[in-house]
């Protein structure tokens, strides 16, 4: 009884998601939340399931994912990093297809630390002449 379960974690900024893939219907669960009550935007609703459509996989796998950390867009490219990853373990064929479209590749962007005498990254203080 021991069914096939396909894991990856995807990263992006501050948002870590760890993705299972279970043979399925096509079904996406974030955080024990269908993924239409989880993001609101549609674009974001995109972004997740381009893995999926590129591979033509949507309605082969059932998604699971336990996503924490960082904003929905950041937590919504994170999940899209882990789907990537999880479809490679299913079928090493997807790799090509995958690379080209750029979803195998870990986003390096992060938020810049604030410097000292600045009041952001790079936001010095007003100045005045007088």
């Amino acid at each position: 009884m021991a069914t096939e379960r396909f894991y990856g974690t995807g990263r992006r900024k501050k948002s870590i998601a760890r993705v299972y893939l279970v043979p399925g219907t096509g079904k996406i669960t974030i955080n024990k939340r269908d993924i239409d009550d989880y993001f609101g935007l549609e674009t974001l609703k995109v972004i997740v399931r381009q893995p999926l459509a590129l591979t033509e996989t949507t309605d082969k796998f059932d998604v699971l994912v336990n996503v924490c950390g960082g904003g929905t867009t950041g937590q919504a490219g994170a999940i899209r990093h882990g789907i990537s990853r999880a479809l490679l373990q299913a079928d090493a064929e997807y790799r090509p297809t995958l690379k080209a479209a750029g979803y195998l590749t870990r986003d390096p962007r992060m938020k810049e630390r604030k410097k000292y005498g600045l009041k952001a990254a790079r936001r010095a203080p007003q100045f005045s002449k007088r």
